[in-house]
């Protein structure tokens, strides 16, 4: 059964770190060639906490850039908020 309360959370923290990276690339209305690394560091930690796993920031980087790779092969134009909690949540969760 899935933590619905771990989920919205999750759905949230990604919410979160959309926003921050925006405002960090504001100048650049948030265009960010390397932005799995920015993501990573923000989210290392949060995530560690919110799925009590452990992520070295190259793992994560890893990971964001695969999903992204296979958001757009397998679910174009689906919300990547949604798909990211979804895949962690069933790894991790």
């Amino acid at each position: 059964m899935v933590d619905q309360t771990k989920q919205e959370a999750l759905a949230a923290l990604f919410r979160e770190t959309s926003s921050a990276h925006h405002d960090a690339y504001i100048e650049t209305d948030g265009a960010d060639a390397d932005w799995p690394i920015w993501y990573a560091e923000y989210l290392r930690d949060r995530l560690a906490g919110l799925l009590q796993a452990d992520f070295t920031k190259s793992e994560l980087v890893y990971l964001l850039i695969t999903l992204d790779r296979e958001l757009k092969t397998r679910a174009p134009g689906a919300g990547w908020v949604g798909y990211y909690t979804r895949w962690f949540m069933e790894r991790y969760g």
